[in-house]
This record gives C-alpha cells, sequence and structure tokens, in this order.
C-alpha cells in the first residue's frame, strides 16, 4: 500500500505565490509521471501539472507560466511552485504519482487533498 501526502496549502493573497509539496510513502520500487490535478466544487478534477521520470512536464493552460512542477526522484516527492495566484485557482489541489511496486506492476495513486484559497 502506497500514499500520498500533500502539504502546503493554506490562504494566500491574490498575485501572491505558494508551494505544495507530496510526499509517496509505502513499498515503492519506482515512481514513473507524477503530477497534481486540481478539483472546483460540483466540477470534475483537472489535470493540473505533470512530469515524468526524466523531467518532461506537461502544464495546463490555465496555469501554465505561473506554475511549476518538479520532482526529486531519489525522496520520491513532486513540488508544485503556484506563482501570481489569482482567485479561480481556489481548489483542493490533489497529488498523483504512477507507482511501480514490488511486482514490477504500476498502480495510479492519489492524496487526500490540500486546499489552496486565494482571496484577499
Amino acid at each position: 500500500q502506497v500514499q500520498l501526502v500533500e502539504s502546503g496549502g493554506g490562504l494566500v493573497q491574490p498575485g501572491g505565490s505558494r508551494g505544495l509539496s507530496c510526499a509517496a510513502a509505502g513499498t515503492i520500487l519506482e515512481i514513473n509521471a507524477m503530477g497534481w490535478a486540481r478539483q472546483y466544487p460540483g466540477k470534475q478534477r483537472e489535470l493540473v501539472a505533470t512530469i515524468n521520470r526524466g523531467g518532461s512536464t506537461n502544464i495546463a493552460d490555465s496555469v501554465k507560466g505561473r506554475f511549476t512542477i518538479s520532482r526529486d526522484n531519489a525522496k520520491n516527492t513532486v513540488n508544485l511552485q503556484m506563482n501570481t495566484l489569482k482567485p479561480e485557482d481556489t481548489a483542493v489541489y490533489y497529488c498523483n504519482a504512477e507507482v511501480v511496486g514490488v511486482d514490477r506492476r504500476w498502480r495510479n495513486y492519489w492524496g487526500q487533498g490540500t486546499q489552496v484559497t486565494v482571496s484577499s
């Protein structure tokens, strides 16, 4: 069993910055892709940013130029640096990881989510 634990959420002023972190814990052989998604109330969860093991990234148009994703393969962590935050960025942010277990199979895991609120 693998768990993803997010941290760094909270209240941020418009135009401000916030960094989110996610750590994967458990029996892990390797982690392939990692990423972040967010969910507005009553809406579907949408991908914000992903990064593969080699560092290649995909950033959603809505946050491109403002958000940066990074990871530490040795530590099994992924970060999301959010800059120039807007009220519409307010959402629950979820960490995601494709984890390879001891059985050499990969499974997709999600964290419990962390609330980011952008308001003055």
